[in-house]
């Protein structure tokens, strides 16, 4: 059974940080690439951060330049997404994706909130 499980969400004041988590499970994690994508209310899903299969490229939305890192490790099946210097425009649902060839699988998702 394909599982992504996203954790490390919360609320976080502006200019704080946060570190997400999505841990893999019933398929070969070191093939696929992983991407973290968000929601806001309101608005479409949008590509946060991705990361190829053995962490050698990797690429971000130009709003999280510079604040953002994503980061794998494939012993433990395991997508990051550290998340520094947070602005309320940050606020969202993070979903994890994973993606090989015809293959697509999306975590449940988890709620980050900065506000003061």
């Amino acid at each position: 059974q394909v599982q992504l499980v996203e954790s490390g969400g919360g609320l976080v004041q502006p200019g704080g940080s946060l570190s997400l988590s999505c841990v893999a499970s019933g398929f070969r994690f070191s093939r696929y690439t992983m991407t973290w994508y968000r929601q806001a209310p309101g608005k479409e899903r949008e590509l946060v951060a991705g990361i190829t299969t053995f962490g050698l490229s990797t690429n971000y939305a130009d709003s999280v330049k510079g604040r953002f890192t994503i980061s794998r490790d494939n012993a433990k099946n395991t997508v990051y997404l550290q998340m520094n210097s947070l602005r309320p425009e940050d606020t969202a649902v993070y979903y994890c994706n994973a993606r090989w060839s015809a293959d697509l699988y999306w975590g449940q998702g988890t709620q980050v909130t900065v506000s003061s």
